[in-house]
């Protein structure tokens, strides 16, 4: 397939996707009472280092990702779980990778096109909003990202709708203050718990640099003006 063809296609899979999305006009949204660790780089570490450690294979086994799945890679940076989602999920699943940097968005993208990867489109989202489609996924994977949102509340307001039933936000973070570039695993369930999500589990994962935690949404989604922020420490 030309590659300029390969690059319409995997857009149409964006195209696809449901295109409606709940309440694009709200707030006000509570400010996080903590730090917001700086963007650094698209990489997290060496790819085959972390293969080494066979980190995306314990994450996806732990976080439930198997074949048919619908994921969303959340500040996917470089692709390095992009990638491997697409291979677990198979022919049959999808993958949707978000970034809120262009140029990043751009070289993944064109990844994508040379490894050729058709269940893959990707995304340009903003600091606020991931821009997902309503009632589309069945996991969304935050990896060593969360410490970086600077609006988390509107953050994971805006996210929840994506979810389809049963869906589970899968988050993986180093248990360390958030302005060096962790979460403490207590702060990140009360920030959740804050927008209407239950913790599913809590796993420590030395091989993915930290700990892995689960969440599932319940109950109706707090009005914005409701919500109220969590204290770090």
């Amino acid at each position: 397939m030309p590659r300029r063809s390969f690059l319409l296609a995997v857009a149409g899979l964006a195209a696809c996707a449901p295109s409606a999305r709940s309440s694009d006009v709200a707030g006000p949204f509570p400010a996080a009472d903590r730090p917001v660790a700086k963007i650094v780089s698209s990489r997290w570490s060496n790819e085959e280092e972390r293969d080494r450690l066979n980190e995306a294979g314990t994450v996806m086994t732990r976080g439930g990702i198997a074949k048919g799945m619908s994921v969303a890679d959340i500040g996917a940076g470089e692709g390095y779980y992009t990638i491997r989602a697409a291979a677990r999920v198979g022919k049959q699943g999808r993958v949707l990778a978000e970034d809120i940097m262009p140029a990043v968005r751009d070289a993944l993208a064109d990844r994508v096109a040379r490894e050729r990867l058709e269940n893959v489109s990707v995304r340009l989202g903003t600091p606020a909003d991931p821009k997902l489609p309503d009632n589309s996924f069945d996991r969304v994977l935050m990896v060593h990202m969360y410490h970086e949102i600077a609006q988390p509340y509107e953050f994971l307001w805006r996210m929840r709708p994506s979810l389809r039933a049963g869906g589970l936000v899968v988050v993986v973070d180093a248990d360390r203050p958030t302005q060096d570039h962790g979460t403490p695993p207590a702060l990140l369930k009360c920030e959740f718990a804050a927008v209407g999500y239950t913790q599913v589990e809590v796993k420590d994962m030395p091989s993915a640099g930290g700990y892995l935690a689960t969440f599932k949404a319940e109950g109706p989604r707090p009005e914005p003006g409701a919500i109220k922020a969590c204290k770090a420490g």
